[in-house]
């Protein structure tokens, strides 16, 4: 379903844009994620894939990328700007394939965030702050409320631009579709 048309050709321009801009600033401005989204919506709905992939598979897709990311924004461990790029990511992807695009980025993310730590020589300080925040995690899970924030509890590492990671995660996981590998 996913390919070289249009759409995709938007996509990538877009994430290339935002991971650059996140990379120099540690920011993804608005106006793109924003932009992207009205783009992705307004154009499923009048050039949809297939007659059942239109605006409300956009919209789900959209859905399932803000919904799966605004937990580490609440958290205070990922900006808002990725959880809406994530979130614009999915309105071209559509619901099924925001959430492979969604864990492809987690994959590299993670290993970035591995790298990022190396470099830093602060990997140590990074398990702990893995750990601190899966224990708050499963606190609001088995509580239902919403725990402290890890900021209070651990010192950061250091901000790493996760907008590049959702770029390389979407982009890979979309070439591979094509290819077939997965």
């Amino acid at each position: 379903m996913l390919g070289t048309e249009p759409r995709m050709v938007a996509l990538f321009s877009l994430l290339l844009c935002a991971g650059v801009i996140d990379y120099r600033t540690h920011k993804i401005p608005n106006w793109l994620t924003l932009s992207g989204t009205a783009v992705a919506l307004i154009y499923a709905a009048f050039v949809p894939f297939t007659p059942v992939h239109g605006f409300i598979w956009a919209l789900g897709g959209m859905t399932i990328g803000f919904v799966l990311l605004v937990p580490f924004y609440v958290l205070k461990v990922m900006g808002a700007g990725d959880v809406k790029l994530m979130a614009m990511t999915g309105a071209f992807l559509g619901a099924s394939d925001a959430f492979n695009a969604v864990i492809a980025t987690f994959i590299v993310g993670g290993i970035a965030s591995i790298f990022f730590a190396a470099y830093h020589r602060v990997f140590g300080r990074m398990i702990s702050n893995v750990k601190a925040v899966t224990e708050l995690m499963l606190i609001s899970a088995a509580t239902g409320v919403k725990a402290g924030s890890p900021t209070q509890v651990v010192q950061s590492v250091g901000k790493l631009p996760y907008g590049v990671s959702i770029g390389i995660g979407t982009t890979g996981y979309v070439i591979a579709t094509q290819l077939g590998i997965i």
